[in-house]
């Protein structure tokens, strides 16, 4: 090329430029027509570009003399080659490298020689060293680059395009990451202009975009070109193409000369010939693999079969004819060739036997076939009988009766099996109804379904009470508290009032985040959702007071499915979102009680009363029309259970405008009427029957529930509408007290059952009695108590079958109660090896209960299976286990809710055997609970057969001795005796009030009585 530098001559011996120099002279002619060879051309210009020798030397001027230096026409090398003019390419500014790397310049000056020829050394041709040793010439100078060769060689961007830093984000948002996406060998991208400028818009400034702002709104095209430069040579990560033509020229560069006749020297390469050299003959060397050629070998062991095939000469080439024929005259004489793939039709290959030979000697080949076309076919024909003589002859042979004999007794014998058993009873079929009795041992575990925890607010907290939301699925709520005792509440009391009480409410579908947080002024130990209304829920603090809340605002999230609170923010303008749209909304209370005539302590059990009875400031339980539970029942250590009422007192009416409005805070008005104003109804105070203490209530259970109207008897009905009409708002609407009509119901059943804080299971009467000392109506004294476990009573519940039956769990052991049995426990369990936290009946099984303990396992009870031992014991949690509650989903599926002292709710699924009720479990149950009081009646009856018998022989004894026995009066006797001394009492006092003055004589005495 004239623009590229060119390099040295090849070295030429003496007798080689003896001989040019006399083919010089001899073409004096032709020499005259070529200026460049006479004399030197332009310093800055290379040789003539007309003349193809000229091309591949440099300038005739740095050269010596043509009369002492052969002319570059007339050169060997030169005179082999065709004269046709090549005339390259001239690359242009800014056009890409090409893929193999360029020499570098100082490669180009100093090019290898071809093999066989001394190197040439700091850019000198070996030709300039000889010429020098015969005469003495200047040396030449190579010829100065051109501007184009200076540009590619000082590492210069193309025209038209500018270097370009990419940060990690931008690649990554435009997919060019560096040898992910663009690599050395693929280092082209190509971005559109309409993604470049919405990346300028969206991030300004930080854009890598932002220098060529101007360049990119102008820029003609739509699609951008980038380039990856891996080697940074232009300074950056990448360079852009600002003008269509500079994409153009990288995307097609020019056609680059690449000299494929020439070598780097510019001298002809060798054409190398590879001449065929055929293999010697070497002497053979065993290395056994003829014996491996012999193994494989098919050896023939058996003769061959010659078969012959005859056939008459004229039958060959002659020509077929075709009749009809009936397909029954011959067996298969039909072939069916249906329309349709016979799915019937198989061919099995039983066997088969091959070989292989590199010589086509012999094979064989076998198979075998089934046929797979079954038909229908029928026929009649006539019995074989015995003729007459035949039958008399055959009953007359002594080989019948023989053969009678000796089958009599197996005969008789099958006979008896089948009256004992029948025999076509498949016991295989029937496996599975074994499975059904008293658990079955392939699915008998629980397995953890779910566990929700939170780490701003449950951690390291501990749950106290387990409520499932009564008619929307998977949504659970569990109130945390402070583990602390109440020396460690006094000494961190600043700690705890800082520590907001909560109760937590999650959903199956976000087990990360609570969907509503319950505020409290104190920590919450119980709570209950209101049956009727469950947006209502009432709670009981540790300071004694209750607390209402209403989330009838968060009803929608709470049934909204999984991502659903997320996608409204899809909704909103951009640059008006709002931040505490994912936030958990945090509910404050409506309505607290007043704290002076509330409890002493803390409320440690809440309940609902159900919505079919209202109790009136005497306790006497009475119809309640509206539908409504609008009373609460709660329980404290302070030795009393109190009896709450929500609706508004008498006269209180609510303003039409203040109806649904909220106070500044956000909170409802529901229970406006109640806030700090709330006074407990009625009192039940629990006083032992002796003088020492009273009873301090932990639990209590009522015999009437929830959905159980039996008490309101036949004559009271309830319409499903006037029940819809009333359900959902009633709280909202007011709900006034009763008008003092309302029918009492004499079927319910007044005491209840209360566990206490020293393990006594107390019965009692909650409707008060008027005292004959002072007056003055207050509770009467329990009917009975036994103090039967060793420790406070953690739970207390009735069967969900049979109300009379009452479940008590406390210290170390379990309880069973029957209403009515006065005497004790109908069945109590051995002392566990570790505390009891907590129990629970099934909500499907009668005869199963839930018993938690201490060291984070759970034990499940069935009383049909057996009752010396539970019949599963399971780990579900590290830590102590505080409180359970199972839950009835589906009927196919059925979880038990766990909370632990570590602030963790565990969600176990039950398996089928503890969820499905076996055939007549409740009546085994309801049969083995009457056993149960039979077998207590008499262990009392016996119990007072030796107390009499045992004081018996002690008055014996004492006769014996001569000691006067004790006299033992009757009641009746006792009652004559009292009656008298009492009498005597009246007289004295009448004498004493007669003597002073005070009674007149004509007043009567006062009459007897008890």
């Amino acid at each position: 090329m004239a623009d590229e530098e060119q390099p040295p001559p090849p070295v030429v011996s003496d007798k080689e430029k003896e001989t040019a120099q006399e083919e010089e002279k001899e073409k004096d002619t032709a020499a005259a027509d070529k200026p460049a060879a006479d004399k030197p051309a332009a310093a800055d210009k290379p040789a003539a570009a007309d003349k193809p020798a000229a091309a591949d030397k440099p300038a005739a001027a740095d050269k010596p003399a043509a009369a002492d230096k052969p002319a570059a026409a007339n050169k060997p090398a030169a005179a082999d080659k065709p004269a046709t003019p090549k005339k390259p390419a001239t690359p242009r500014k800014g056009s890409p490298k090409p893929t193999s790397k360029p020499a570098s310049p100082k490669s180009r000056a100093s090019p290898q020689p071809p093999a066989g020829k001394p190197a040439a050394k700091g850019g000198k041709a070996e030709k300039g060293k000889k010429g020098k040793k015969a005469k003495e010439e200047p040396k030449p100078e190579p010829p100065p680059p051109t501007g184009d060769e200076e540009e590619k060689d000082d590492g210069k961007l193309p025209e038209n395009c500018a270097p370009l830093f990419m940060t990690a984000q931008t690649q990554e948002i435009f997919h060019c990451q560096c040898d992910v996406d663009v690599t050395e060998d693929n280092p082209i991208k190509i971005i559109t202009k309409q993604e470049i400028i919405d990346d300028m818009r969206m991030r300004a400034a930080i854009s890598d975009f932002s220098a060529f702002k101007q360049q990119m709104i102008d820029y003609p095209g739509d699609e951008i070109l980038i380039v990856y430069d891996c080697e940074f040579k232009y300074g950056q990560n990448f360079y852009i193409a600002l003008t269509e033509e500079a994409k153009e020229l990288i995307l097609n560069p020019p056609d680059e000369v690449r000299e494929g006749e020439e070598g780097e020297d510019g001298e002809a390469e060798e054409e190398v010939v590879y001449t065929y050299t055929p293999p010697e003959a070497k002497e053979w060397k065993s290395l056994g693999s003829e014996k491996a050629i012999k193994e494989e070998n098919v050896q023939e062991t058996r003769g061959k079969l010659k078969v012959s095939v005859k056939r008459l000469r004229r039958h060959f080439g002659a020509p077929c004819s075709f009749t009809n024929r009936n397909s029954g005259d011959t067996k298969q004489g039909v072939i069916e060739c249906t329309a349709y793939d016979d799915k019937t039709f198989d061919l099995k290959k039983i066997e088969l036997n091959t070989a292989t030979q590199a010589v086509p000697d012999q094979t064989e080949t076998g198979t075998q076939t089934e046929w797979k076309y079954p038909r229908n076919a029928c026929t009649q024909y006539y019995p074989r009988e015995f003729s007459a003589v035949e039958l008399e002859e055959i009953e007359m042979s002594k080989e019948l009766n023989q053969f009678v004999k000796n089958v009599e007794p197996r005969f008789k014998l099958a006979l008896q099996q089948n009256a004992i058993m029948n025999v076509f009873y498949d016991d295989w079929v029937n496996l599975g109804d074994a499975d059904d009795a008293f658990g079955s041992k392939a699915d008998s575990h629980l397995k953890e379904y779910q566990s929700f925890t939170d780490l701003n607010f449950s951690k390291d907290k501990t749950i106290t009470c387990i409520q499932w939301h009564p008619t929307i699925k998977g949504v659970v709520a569990v109130a945390i508290a402070e583990r602390l005792t109440f020396d460690e509440r006094i000494d961190q009391a600043a700690k705890v009032i800082m520590t907001p009480s909560l109760i937590l409410i999650w959903s199956f579908t976000d087990p990360i985040h609570p969907q509503l947080i319950l505020e409290a002024p104190e920590d919450i130990f119980c709570f209950s959702f209101c049956p009727t209304d469950h947006n209502i829920i009432a709670g009981g603090c540790y300071n004694g007071q209750v607390i209402m809340w209403d989330v009838s605002a968060h009803g929608d999230r709470l049934k909204a499915p999984r991502g659903g609170n997320r996608n409204k923010r899809l909704n909103v303008l951009p640059g008006f979102e709002d931040p505490n749209a994912l936030k958990t909304p945090i509910v404050r209370y409506c309505a607290v009680s007043s704290i002076e005539h509330g409890h002493k302590a803390a409320i440690t059990d809440i309940q609902w009363l159900p919505d079919h009875l209202i109790l009136s400031r005497l306790g006497v339980p009475t119809e309640n029309k509206s539908g409504q539970c609008c009373q609460v029942m709660t329980c404290a250590t302070d030795n009393c259970v109190l009896f709450w009422d929500t609706r508004p007192p008498k006269g209180a009416q609510a303003k039409d405008d203040e109806k649904g409005l909220k106070n500044p805070m956000g909170v409802p008005n529901t229970f406006k009427h109640l806030d700090l104003l709330w006074k407990p109804m009625l009192k039940m105070h629990l006083s032992k029957s002796e003088p020492g203490g009273d009873h301090a209530p932990i639990k209590f259970s009522m015999q009437e529930r929830q959905g159980d109207r039996s008490a309101l008897g036949k004559a009271q009905e309830y319409g499903e509408k006037d029940m819809a009409g009333t359900m959902g708002g009633a709280f909202s609407a007011g709900i006034k007290p009763g008008s003092g009509k309302e029918r009492t119901l004499q079927g319910v059943q007044t005491s209840l059952y209360v566990g206490t804080e020293d393990g006594e299971v107390v019965y009692g009467d909650w409707m008060p009695q008027k005292d004959q000392d002072s007056g003055k109506l207050q509770t009467p004294k329990p009917s009975y108590y036994h103090t039967l476990h060793d420790g406070p009573i953690v739970s207390l519940q009735r069967s969900p079958f049979l109300k009379e039956v009452v479940l008590s769990v406390g210290g170390w052991t379990w309880a069973m109660w029957k209403e009515g049995v006065s005497s004790g426990p109908i069945l109590h369990s051995a002392a566990a090896a570790v505390r009891l936290s907590a129990g629970y009946w099934s909500p499907t099984r009668p005869g199963v209960f839930y018993i938690a303990k201490s060291d984070g396992s759970v034990e499940v009870w069935d009383m049909l299976d057996k009752t010396h031992e539970p019949s599963l014991t399971q780990s579900v949690s590290p830590a102590p286990i505080t409180t359970i509650f199972p839950y009835q989903v589906t009927q196919k599926q059925q979880l038990l809710a766990v909370g632990d002292n570590s602030g963790t709710l565990h969600i176990l699924e039950v398996p089928w055997s503890l969820r499905q009720p076996t055939h007549a479990e409740l009546n085994g149950v309801t049969n083995y609970i009457e056993r149960e009081v039979k077998r207590r009646a008499f262990v009392v009856a016996r119990w007072n057969f030796r107390e009499q018998e045992k004081q018996e022989m002690s008055a014996e004894a004492k006769r014996k001795a001569g000691i006067a026995p004790n006299v033992t009066l009757t009641d009746d006797e006792i009652e004559q005796k009292m009656k008298a001394e009492y009498q005597i009492y009246l007289n004295d006092e009448y004498s004493f009030l007669r003597e002073l003055g005070i009674v007149k004589e004509e007043e009567e005495t006062l009459p007897d009585f008890l």
